[in-house]
């Protein structure tokens, strides 16, 4: 166990908030490119590029940057690309394809060390978790003790991701219950920030809203942010709020803030023009509402 080990203030603003970026999505942002009407197939340069001018220009404006192994962590270390007063967090999970889906099953990659991602600056590591009813809670917890153990072996933060997917057999699936039985079930394991969906995909009345993120929140034992797949960008600013009245302390997102430049001509001026104020309005608001929780 290395002595010097990072803590949350690292990959969080002044404030003790957090405004982060994602931009370690690998097939669905393929997919994505080809839904924008791109000339398939989509090469890898694309995503890697994409990501890499993501990162230099929107990193400024947030407290970490989120990247993958597959597409872009060697050239962003590589380039420098993320802004010095923002820090990097290396995905650590591995997807595994299947039954026509991008990510059908989730693994630790065993191709990233902890260690070297440390050496390279990175202060964290990201586990993505898919939660079904129907399979082994055992698993998953297992995976998680496991996955807490190698980022804190290096003095690296661990940052846990459950997302709920319907059941591989049968039909019934209430994704607001099985959200919170997720954060039952791993938001009390030893991980440093937990990584939540955003209950009723951040539609309908506030008080609604409040009222299941706050449950949410009750059933969380560590810090949490909101993930924005799923939430239509026009609704995340709002969603991000809500969820910090509820308890909640930032977000870790990507879709919100660059989805709607994919496919534009003059990709680093949308960037520019349209992600890059996106991310400085949400840091505000995670500032004003964590400066209103100190106070």
């Amino acid at each position: 166990m290395t002595n010097n080990i990072y803590t949350l203030r690292d990959i969080a603003r002044p404030s003790g908030g957090f405004a982060m970026l994602a931009v370690d999505q690998r097939e669905a942002m393929r997919n994505m490119f080809t839904a924008a009407g791109m000339k398939c197939p989509i090469a890898d340069s694309i995503l890697t590029d994409f990501k890499v001018n993501a990162a230099k220009i929107i990193s400024p404006y947030a407290s970490a940057v989120l990247v993958d192994n597959q597409f872009c962590y060697t050239e962003i270390v590589r380039q420098k690309a993320i802004a010095e007063n923002s820090a990097l967090i290396v995905a650590g999970d591995q997807f595994i394809p299947g039954n026509g889906i991008p990510v059908d099953s989730v693994c630790i990659d065993p191709d990233i060390s902890a260690k070297e991602v440390r050496k390279n600056g990175g202060k964290a590591l990201k586990l993505l978790i898919l939660w079904r009813q129907d399979e082994d809670a055992q698993q998953r917890i297992d995976m998680v003790k496991e996955f807490n153990q190698k980022c804190h072996s290096a003095g690296l933060l661990s940052i846990i991701e459950p997302v709920v997917r319907p059941p591989r057999i049968g039909d019934k699936f209430d994704r607001e219950q099985c959200i919170l039985n997720a954060a039952k079930e791993l938001g009390d394991l030893g991980s440093d920030l937990y990584k939540g969906e955003m209950p009723l995909f951040g539609k309908g009345d506030s008080k609604v809203l409040f009222d299941a993120a706050k449950k949410l929140n009750d059933n969380i034992n560590i810090p949490w942010v909101i993930l924005s797949s799923g939430i239509h960008e026009n609704l995340f600013c709002r969603s991000v709020r809500i969820a910090m009245q509820a308890g909640a302390s930032g977000f870790l997102a990507g879709r919100a803030i660059w989805a709607s430049t994919i496919g534009l001509p003059d990709t680093e001026l949308m960037l520019r023009d349209i992600s890059a104020p996106r991310m400085q309005y949400l840091a505000t608001i995670v500032d004003e509402i964590m400066t209103t929780r100190n106070n």
